[in-house]
């Protein structure tokens, strides 16, 4: 390759690498562009599914209401490894686990295709209670964050 070609490559490489990095920093949020931290939840119901994903896991758990009716929440974790130093693992959070999550519920309160909540801790019903959220995103100080002042 003759120099005319590793500048322009290199241009390239590093454009790719904005972009990239742009879509991520975008993916990542502040709790309060998604979250009401005025709007406190207390969730009750078996975990579904776990999405063991960056910037952040998502709990699903099964709620049922008083009306006997089932809905769906996507409760929104710390990163997969924020929670496994917490003590939550693929073990502790398997189908048919049943949980109490308390948190914030998303500002879009309309639950289409569910509902969604920032997760700040979760009990076991062995009555074990873990932080679940990040530290540092603008959550409410509410006790919940282990590294709060």
């Amino acid at each position: 390759m003759n120099r005319k070609t590793l500048i322009i490559a290199g241009a390239a490489a590093a454009v790719l690498g904005v972009t990239a990095a742009g879509g991520a920093a975008w993916a990542h949020h502040a709790f309060a562009a998604e979250f009401d931290g005025k709007a406190p939840v207390l969730l009750r119901g078996k975990v579904t599914r776990v999405e063991w994903i960056n910037p952040h896991a998502w709990v699903h758990v099964n709620v049922v209401g008083d009306d006997g009716k089932a809905v769906e929440w996507m409760v929104e974790g710390g990163t997969p490894n924020t929670l496994l130093r917490s003590g939550i693992d693929r073990n502790s959070l398997k189908p048919g686990t049943e949980v109490i999550v308390r948190g914030y519920q998303s500002k879009d309160k309309l639950c289409r295709p569910a509902c969604k909540a920032n997760g700040r801790d979760i009990t076991f019903v062995d009555g074990r209670k873990v932080f679940m959220g990040s530290s540092g995103t603008g959550a409410p100080k509410d006790g919940a964050d282990p590294t709060e002042k």
